[in-house]
């Protein structure tokens, strides 16, 4: 059983990212693996030399939207891109690696978007996102991480009351995170900390990152069956670079 240090990031916008230090935090940290969301960029658009890092990109058929990455130390058995379901795979919100002890995704969760506009089709990606991960596990533990959108609980966001019918914090989005929970995985952050306060996103506007008044909508999730292994779960707010900060989890 090797130990395992796992990044992940909405670096919203990997260029605009590695002009703000992605590459000095990511050489400090020195992760087995990071897991990026809305890259919004195609692999042969960003110059990036990792000889020590395997390299995998997703990204959307819509240029300069979504997509995500994994740069990871370890190469896998297997790498699979997307949910199988062509509705849910034109904006290339999912990576799946197969590695020997467990399968690592990396999904970044549609937007309801305003006025929940887009509500009805991310309840359908939810649905088709659990069976996927329940599927893998079938096989082996899997660990998935990135934005889910959508903070689960009330201690998740600074504003509940003002929230509670807007996209990220609905009754029906809320309700999808109680069934991946449901399903027997575990949300890592909270498995260590149950502190308020604990935010891996801000509004850009207002000075809101400043002043924390923010979102927990990035998790790293893992199988019960890793549960004895988890040594440490960590949001890292100090880390600019993106509205959205970093969260790691270490396996023992």
């Amino acid at each position: 059983m090797h130990p395992l240090k796992l990044i992940s990031w909405n670096v919203n916008g990997i260029r605009a990212c590695m002009n703000k230090g992605f590459l000095d935090f990511f050489r400090k940290e020195d992760p087995d693996m990071i897991c990026l969301q809305e890259i919004k960029a195609e692999k042969e658009q960003v110059n990036l030399e990792l000889p020590d890092y395997h390299q995998f990109w997703n990204s959307a058929k819509k240029k300069g939207y979504s997509g995500t990455a994994i740069f990871t130390k370890h190469k896998p058995l297997n790498v699979s891109y997307g949910l199988g379901i062509e509705e849910h795979d034109q904006e290339g919100r999912v990576i799946t690696l197969e590695l020997p002890e467990y399968n690592v995704v990396t999904v970044y969760t549609p937007n309801a978007q305003e006025n929940l506009a887009r509500l009805p089709y991310r309840m359908r990606w939810d649905k088709a996102f659990l069976a996927h991960v329940k599927k893998l596990e079938d096989k082996k533990p899997v660990i998935f991480c990135g934005d889910l959108n959508v903070a689960h609980k009330e201690i998740d966001l600074a504003r509940p009351n003002e929230n509670r019918k807007n996209p990220g914090f609905s009754d029906e989005e809320r309700a999808g995170f109680d069934n991946i929970v449901g399903a027997g995985f575990i949300d890592t952050f909270r498995h260590f900390d149950q502190s308020p306060q604990n935010y891996s996103w801000w509004s850009m506007r207002t000075n809101a990152r400043a002043r924390n008044v923010g979102w927990r909508i990035d998790y790293v999730v893992t199988s019960e069956s890793l549960k004895s292994r988890l040594k440490s779960a960590s949001i890292l707010p100090q880390v600019h670079g993106s509205d959205h900060c970093p969260v790691s989890l270490v396996l023992k």
